[in-house]
């Protein structure tokens, strides 16, 4: 009798020991798998805001940003485009840009822009999802007399002015759309982040 309860309080021992053997084991099995869920550096950092320095670009001219895997357009725009833009709004969808989704509030205004000079944009057609091409220039033969600079889409001919604001009689359906973003001082852009918050 006397082996018999030697035998089981042993049993319990050992049995609470594998027990606690074995959780310990799970534990650490499972921290590697809850943290294989976690993003990776790489994948954190493709979706951090980006700056631009906009200091050299030229007035005309583009700049080219990559977030998110998307392309972003930074164009400088001179007094003449500047100009032209309300000249071109009987020919366009939406000049008010009043779909709430193609920007943030605070780029709906004329110019679609927190700074008149600086437009920002998602460089992807609304259509479907090509990249337009950007024609600064003022009548060029093969877009006619009336054509105040903007962007084509050479894939399906959606045409979109120097704002963004897509024409009349295209396949795409809305303006072009613009990320969130702020200005850091005068000559740095900070996209995907503004005074809100992140995007």
């Amino acid at each position: 009798m006397n082996e018999q309860g030697t035998d089981k309080g042993r049993r319990r021992v050992l049995v609470a020991a594998t027990s606690a053997v074995g959780a310990v084991g799970v534990g650490f099995a499972a921290v590697p798998f809850i943290a294989s869920m976690n993003p990776s550096a790489r994948a954190r950092a493709a979706g951090a805001p980006v700056e631009a320095d906009v200091s050299k670009l030229e007035p005309g001219a583009l700049l080219r940003v990559k977030f998110r895997g998307q392309p972003i357009w930074v164009v400088h725009r001179t007094d003449e485009m500047l100009e032209a833009l309300p000249t071109v709004e009987p020919k366009l969808v939406d000049p008010a840009s009043q779909v709430a989704t193609q920007q943030p509030e605070y780029c709906q205004n004329p110019v679609r822009a927190i700074k008149p000079r600086y437009f920002v944009a998602i460089g992807i057609c609304t259509h479907l999802g090509c990249s337009p091409t950007y024609r600064p220039e003022f009548a060029p033969d093969d877009l006619g007399p009336e054509w105040k600079g903007g962007w084509f889409c050479p894939c399906h001919g959606s045409k979109f002015d120097l704002a963004g604001r897509v024409y009349k009689g295209v396949p795409a359906p809305t303006n072009l759309v613009i990320p969130k973003h702020t200005y850091l001082n005068d000559s740095t852009l900070l996209i995907g982040e503004d005074e809100a918050g992140a995007a």
